[in-house]
């Protein structure tokens, strides 16, 4: 087995990040791999049937992006040891995740899971998304409810 050289930890803003981002940075230090924070945005519903994009729906997530980067620049902060190289993008965060992970190389991507039941379960979950289609190995770090 190769070891990871580019690991990608993805995160959404809830305090929980904290748990999944240690756990990458351990398998980046164990490694000596590359690793890398994610966020994804993602957009706001648009009504189709109004083709004009109003300015408060830009300022509004312009201002998920910024909140997104100062977040994710506290965590990465956290680990003195390691290089962190954060990045937030817009979009679906499902393919957001894999397509990140396609363009930069990733073979690892660390992702939190909840142990949900019932009609969240039936839904799926980014974890699952992510764990299906993803061009690299997944670890997904369970998060106590």
């Amino acid at each position: 087995m190769n070891s990871y050289q580019h690991i990608l930890c993805a995160v959404d803003l809830s305090t929980e990040n904290a748990v999944v981002f240690s756990r990458a940075v351990e398998l980046a230090n164990c490694y000596h791999a590359q690793l890398g924070l994610l966020h994804v945005v993602e957009y706001i519903p648009v009504d189709l049937a109004n083709e004009l994009v109003l300015p408060q729906q830009q300022e509004i997530e312009q201002q998920l992006v910024v909140q997104a980067e100062k977040t994710l620049t506290n965590l990465a902060g956290q680990s003195a040891h390691i290089h962190v190289k954060s990045v937030v993008v817009q979009g679906s965060v499902k393919s957001g995740i894999v397509e990140h992970a396609k363009n930069t190389g990733v073979d690892l991507i660390v992702i939190g899971r909840h142990g949900r039941h019932g009609l969240s379960r039936l839904l799926g979950s980014v974890a699952n998304a992510v764990l299906h289609h993803a061009p690299c190995d997944v670890l997904a770090v369970r998060i106590a409810e």
